[in-house]
């Protein structure tokens, strides 16, 4: 019942803020609704199970010990640990459906969304320069880290010439979409080119010209965050192999290390945001595990039968988990503060208390 909850709010959440909007002004129909809320269930029950298994464990175990049932049960010979085995084993059933949809399904059900919505007539902003996604050109890769609409920040562009060498780059800390005689162009501000030299090394020159925005841009381009984990390799591959170090046989020993040290922190810093969804999707399916987990224990302690109280604890439990998850995606284009170990980091949390909650549970401490 709570997974139903948890799933018609925030289902709700999307409808009023995107589909309604497009029945009332009828550019969609009442079977096109349906099909669009089909198609964002996989994505909110990545969310809604484990904030579901929580909440039913608080209410469960807090109404279990308010009623002195727990006592009943351990002077039957029974203990905690023993009762709360299924429930625990069930948790961890629903991290592999999670993990199913997180890597798999819901990936995919989302574009289709997105897709749908675009056919109904509602724009996709974020389409032409997706935030935090290399988009790939005949002869060049463009990132961004922000993407305000007309303003964007964090930009890279990275250039290969006919043989498929990197020649030059260009680092922007900001920039700004511009429209000149129907072409679209990007301004830079305070950037930076850096021309590969033949030893090896960078030169580096300001640059103030105005940057073309290719044709192929206009194209749709699947944000990292909707693709599946599949994709997330093979487009971590294509970005490695891209990023590899030009004709070594030209370079001195020196010259080669030199290199391949740019290369690697360049490599790094294009590929963590791919990286980074590919941990924050397997990290959130063990979800389950760790709220359940938690759970328990706090509700046997709660000692309370009132709904409310178990809901208040959950909502509180799970703005404390993913805001571990917003300060990790905020970070996602900054790998010197490993933001693909922070998400890891409320599973460990909550995995750890409650077990040593647990096991002062069990033993009546």
């Amino acid at each position: 019942m709570t997974v139903m909850v948890f799933t018609f709010v925030l289902l709700l959440g999307n409808a009023l803020k995107e589909i309604l909007s497009l029945l009332i002004n009828r550019q969609a129909t009442l079977a096109g609704v349906f099909e669009a809320v089909g198609l964002l269930v996989p994505w909110v029950l990545v969310f809604a199970l484990p904030m579901g298994m929580m909440t039913a464990a608080l209410l469960v175990f807090g109404r279990f010990s308010a009623d002195q049932e727990l006592t009943a049960v351990r002077s039957s010979g029974i203990s905690l640990i023993a009762l709360v085995t299924p429930v625990l084993i069930l948790s961890l059933f629903l991290c592999g459906i999670s993990a199913w949809i997180n890597l798999d399904i819901a990936p995919h059900c989302r574009m289709a969304y997105k897709n749908l919505l675009h056919e109904m007539g509602l724009k996709l902003s974020t389409a032409a320069l997706p935030a935090g996604r290399v988009v790939n050109g005949k002869d060049y890769m463009f990132y961004i880290g922000r993407n305000d609409g007309q303003n964007l920040h964090d930009i890279n562009i990275y250039h290969w010439d006919s043989d498929q060498h990197m020649d030059w780059m260009l680092k922007a800390p900001r920039g700004r979409l511009e429209t000149v005689d129907g072409k679209t162009i990007v301004l830079f501000f305070d950037a930076q080119s850096l021309t590969n030299l033949e030893n090896g090394s960078w030169q580096s020159i300001e640059f103030t010209e105005p940057w073309p925005l290719p044709p192929d841009h206009s194209e749709i381009t699947i944000p990292y965050s909707d693709m599946s984990y599949r994709q997330l390799q093979a487009e971590l591959r294509n970005l490695e192999q891209k990023l590899s170090v030009s004709d070594a046989r030209k370079l001195t020993a020196d010259e080669l290390r030199k290199q391949k040290t740019t290369m690697e922190i360049m490599k790094r810093d294009i590929t963590m945001p791919a990286r980074f969804q590919m941990h924050l999707k397997v990290a959130t399916s063990f979800a389950c595990f760790g709220f359940t987990l938690v759970g328990i224990p706090l509700g046997i302690r709660a000692h309370r039968r009132e709904t409310n109280f178990g809901i208040a604890t959950a909502l509180a439990l799970v703005f404390i988990y993913y805001a571990f998850v917003i300060v990790g995606q905020s970070l996602q284009a900054r790998p010197e503060f490993a933001p693909q170990l922070i998400v890891w980091a409320p599973n460990f949390i909550f995995q750890s208390v409650g077990a040593v909650l647990l096991w002062r549970a069990n033993k009546g401490i």
